[in-house]
């Protein structure tokens, strides 16, 4: 199990040895899928929980005539699917983005953890939380900031999410995301996010080359996507049983 998946919970429950321990053995399988394969498609039966280990993947809806709204990225240490416990079928299929490593969780394994292990339960219950703020903040993307600002705001939130578990370095990260990706998740067309990258670029914010994104000014790019961070939850938490993790 992945070591990033304690790091993310422990910024909401601190665990204890033999927690993190039924963590680590609560997988039962991997596998590894190539760039650009379907991990899940609509409609399938809801049958297990998959963990990132590596790589990017992503939730996505299709329209009847082909086009696709991603609905959500998956790096490593998030549950592609954790809510597979309240439907049947899967109503929305998750991607990869580029070659991936993931952990497979049945549903009776999650269920046991989240009956013996209360703090676990309440860890994934803010991760899930989590997710939902980070919905919110993407239909406003899409729905009220320009492009410049939509781009800016993920790009912000792509490294900050990636730096929270370790995967940054200095300030650089992994952005293994096609332009039709890029552009899939801003409601925008490739054409416009190819400029609109050149405008980041040339405003001297960001340099994307290599499936890799340098920030060179984070505070300069947070404000130009009118960016904060508070929806993402990086701090820990301060109830009572948990501890800052520095």
């Amino acid at each position: 199990m992945s070591a990033r998946l304690i790091r993310k919970l422990e910024r909401f429950a601190k665990l204890s040895k033999a927690e993190k321990q039924a963590l680590h053995d609560a997988s039962v399988s991997t596998l590894r899928l190539p760039a650009h394969a379907d991990l899940i498609q609509e409609g399938d039966p809801a049958d297990g929980v998959h963990l990132m280990l590596e790589g990017f993947a992503c939730r996505y809806k299709l329209l009847p005539d082909g086009r696709r709204q991603i609905v959500a990225y998956c790096v490593p240490g998030d549950f592609c699917d954790l809510r597979v416990f309240v439907p049947q079928r899967m109503d929305h299929s998750v991607g990869t983005m580029s070659p991936v490593h993931l952990a497979r969780l049945s549903r009776e394994k999650v269920s046991e953890l989240t009956d013996r292990y209360p703090r676990v339960t309440r860890a994934l219950w803010w991760t899930t939380l989590v997710d939902e703020a980070i919905a919110r903040e993407w239909v406003v993307n899409v729905g009220q900031r320009t492009a410049f600002e939509r781009a800016a705001h993920l790009m912000c939130e792509v490294f900050l999410r990636l730096r929270a578990v370790g995967l940054a370095r200095g300030s650089t990260c992994e952005l293994p995301l096609t332009q039709t990706e890029i552009a899939d998740t801003l409601a925008l067309s490739t054409v416009h996010v190819n400029r609109t990258l050149m405008e980041l670029r040339r405003a001297g914010l960001i340099t994307l080359r290599d499936k890799q994104l340098t920030i060179h000014d984070l505070q300069a790019l947070q404000k130009e996507a009118g960016f904060n961070s508070d929806y993402l939850h990086l701090e820990a938490s301060s109830g009572g049983d948990h501890q800052s993790r520095g």
